[in-house]
């Protein structure tokens, strides 16, 4: 078994369908921990769901620079769910996350260790640019914007999505393991001392991103349901806007018919104002009916990961299957 040192770091990469990038992925990682001897290196793979042998790839890779593990979730649960797994079940006093694309460079786990040392129990690596399209770009400014206004003053201008922490962090976060949530804003949540470096976001070698629309907006609606009370106040500000508006309107329509006599009455406006208003209150619906069923999805208490097995790799590329 591999004995954890002190001051070992752990990266936690999800993977779902990565069989192609695999061979560079393994590569790469190799080559860091070889370079960088310093660092005690244990790499957990969040196999989360992939039908395209990803896990049996990975684990006839040769892990030889660090010690590594699958963990094999029972299917696809989503990235922030395998990140979860894989801080449940790290070892090391640092632990990181990174992805199978490598676009954020392996070696930014140098840079944040720094960090960490000088104090720190959290490091944030904050993009300073990418070469993602004009769409994407707008959308995560427009979503950095919205939380840092509405959630977290804290939250970095041009995002992130990788961070690097102590072990006293992973214990919170495996103490309360939040459903249809986002794990780094639950990490930005928790306080502790934090700091930031800014790194470029590379090119993606192979494959193809799997930060789909859907995702990107489930993300959207997770993030300010659960972090933030601003989409409830919202619907009680243009509750009590319509009803003031609509309070004069009704006065001047009096007025108007007491004194000039002068109004037609007509479908056209019954119309508009009918489909505003009802615009207007299925919006409100399907707002509060988020809160509803998310504190009804909490209180089920159904798993947020299901663990099919933990498979221990050895640098020898013996496997051992720890748990099933």
């Amino acid at each position: 078994m591999f004995d954890i040192e002190q001051n070992t770091v752990t990266v936690i990469i999800p993977i779902f369908n990565e069989y192609e990038g695999i061979p560079f992925l393994v590569k790469s990682l190799n080559e860091f921990f070889a370079e960088n001897t310093l660092i005690k290196g244990e790499v957990i793979f969040v196999n989360d769901g992939s039908v395209d042998h990803s896990a049996a790839r990975l684990s006839h890779m040769g892990h030889d620079t660090y010690h590594a593990k699958i963990i094999n979730l029972s299917r696809n649960f989503g990235s922030h769910a395998a990140l979860r797994a894989g801080v449940a079940y790290a070892s090391g006093d640092f632990i990181c996350f990174n992805y199978a694309d490598l676009q954020d460079p392996l070696e930014l786990i140098v840079e944040m260790k720094a960090k960490m040392e000088e104090g720190n129990d959290i490091v944030w690596a904050q993009r300073e640019s990418t070469n993602s399209s004009f769409a994407e770009r707008a959308f995560s400014a427009g979503y950095a914007f919205l939380m840092k206004k509405f959630a977290f003053k804290n939250f970095p201008e041009k995002g992130f999505d990788i961070v690097m922490f102590r072990k006293k962090v992973a214990r919170q976060l495996v103490r309360n393991i939040e459903a249809n949530s986002s794990i780094f804003l639950q990490i930005l949540g928790l306080g502790f001392r934090q700091d930031c470096i800014s790194y470029k976001k590379r090119e993606r070698k192979t494959g193809a991103s799997k930060w789909t629309v859907s995702k990107k907006i489930k993300l959207f609606i997770d993030s300010f349901v659960a972090f933030s009370f601003a989409p409830i106040r919202l619907v009680s500000i243009i509750g009590i806007m319509f009803f003031f508006f609509g309070t004069l309107w009704t006065g001047y329509i009096i007025f108007r018919k007491l004194v000039f006599n002068d109004l037609v009455s007509g479908w056209p406006a019954l119309i508009s104002i009918l489909m505003v208003g009802f615009g207007i209150t299925n919006i409100s619906l399907g707002i509060i009916a988020e809160y509803l069923w998310r504190t009804l999805d909490a209180s089920r208490k159904r798993p947020v990961f299901v663990i099919d097995e933990v498979v221990e790799l050895t640098k020898e590329s013996e496997v051992f299957i720890q748990e099933k």
